[in-house]
């Protein structure tokens, strides 16, 4: 594989774990002509996700998560729970509480002012938990991630590729690849490890590191098998 200024290196196998908006660039030229599943990849948009970040004076969720519905705001995570009195709150961190707040398609919110978007979400907490509303804000900030996963628009599973390519020794990860999951973290993972099964399978040596998914249980169950 060549690299940057002609620097080339050799491998067993290569695996490309970028974003799908890089691979193009990565490619040979024959290879888009010739494979369509490299075609497709072109076929694949990007929707964005947006994070806010709010500090609290005080504790105003004991929750590790909360999901909102008919919110701008998605989900509600818990940082402090996870990070402790280390969450960046400044000199009285160890009695504030850090938020991170998740929007995701947030295609509305790309061009808004983040001063409009922190009002916006921090009435939608204030709404959501009680707490929060006799709580000062300390700081906030908002992260736009404009091209963060590919949009889930019907029929885009056709689009999404194998690990595995018609290249030689060349294999594909990440959540916009065919994993049977949409664009999440876990599938991600899930990415890696498939593409691990397509190296060994080429080389002879198949193993599975997939688990199988847990099956349906409580309500669920009782839904599936109605």
């Amino acid at each position: 594989m060549q690299f940057d200024a002609g620097r080339e290196e050799r491998a067993d196998a290569f695996i490309l774990a970028v974003p799908h908006t890089a691979v193009a660039d990565l490619l040979p030229d024959e290879a888009k002509r010739t494979d369509s599943a490299f075609r497709s990849i072109a076929m694949l948009n990007a929707a964005p996700i947006t994070g806010v970040h709010l500090w609290f004076d005080r504790q105003v969720m004991s929750e590790p998560f909360v999901t909102l519905l008919d919110t701008t705001t998605q989900w509600i995570f818990n940082k402090t729970a996870l990070y402790g009195s280390s969450n960046g709150g400044g000199k009285d961190s160890g009695k504030s509480q850090y938020l991170q707040l998740v929007v995701s398609a947030s295609y509305d919110l790309l061009q808004k002012p983040r001063q409009e978007i922190i009002d916006l979400c921090l009435k939608e907490v204030r709404q959501a938990l009680p707490a929060a509303r006799d709580a000062n804000l300390i700081k906030a900030t908002v992260i736009k991630e404009a091209a963060a996963t590919f949009s889930p628009e019907p029929g885009v599973d056709r689009w999404r590729p194998k690990q595995e390519t018609s290249v030689q020794n060349l294999f594909l990860a990440g959540d916009w690849t065919d994993t049977g999951w949409p664009a999440t973290m876990e599938g991600a993972v899930r990415s890696g490890y498939l593409a691990a099964e397509a190296v060994l399978r080429k080389e002879g040596r198949p193993h599975q590191f997939i688990r199988p998914d847990l099956g349906p249980d409580g309500l669920v169950a009782l839904w599936a098998r109605n």
